[in-house]
């Protein structure tokens, strides 16, 4: 049974990074976690953990994501919030902030992904299947041996 294509993201802005679209990183694994930075799982635990998944594997293989995807809460979590949530956490990896449509309360993404709530961590293959998607935090050993199976189906790196 193959996979389903992951649906492309619906982003509004980027932070710590230029414009940033799923296609652009075909051949990596993507590691996306959608978040809201008053969600107390998110800030505590799975943010921190991007941070160390980021740490742990080359950039060259993985891209580690954030969504931040707004579904209560809206005011108080716009991108003036978020810039000084990011540099006050010193997160340097990409952050999108989930595109809405007039009138509804759900992020684009968040919806066409389905997703419960946050946070939500989804992991695409190189080929940009979706390969596995978890609401709520992750455990490390668990997402680490998920990862793991995924790079182990990219190529072997070339040495030039």
């Amino acid at each position: 049974m193959t996979s389903p294509m992951a649906p492309a993201w619906q982003v509004s802005r980027w932070f710590n990074s230029e414009p940033l679209a799923l296609a652009d990183l075909r051949g990596k694994v993507v590691l996306l976690h959608a978040f809201q930075m008053l969600c107390p799982a998110c800030a505590m635990q799975a943010l921190p953990q991007m941070q160390r998944v980021r740490r742990a594997f080359a950039d060259e293989r993985l891209a580690v994501v954030g969504l931040h995807t707004v579904f209560e809460h809206h005011d108080a979590q716009g991108p003036v919030s978020l810039a000084a949530f990011l540099h006050e956490y010193r997160y340097d990896f990409p952050v999108g902030v989930d595109a809405h449509d007039e009138g509804d309360p759900l992020p684009c993404t968040m919806r066409s992904y389905a997703m419960q709530g946050t946070p939500t961590l989804v992991l695409i293959d190189a080929e940009g299947c979706l390969r596995q998607q978890h609401f709520g935090v992750a455990d490390d050993l668990a997402l680490g041996a998920s990862i793991g199976r995924l790079l182990a189906e990219l190529p072997a790196a070339v040495d030039a």
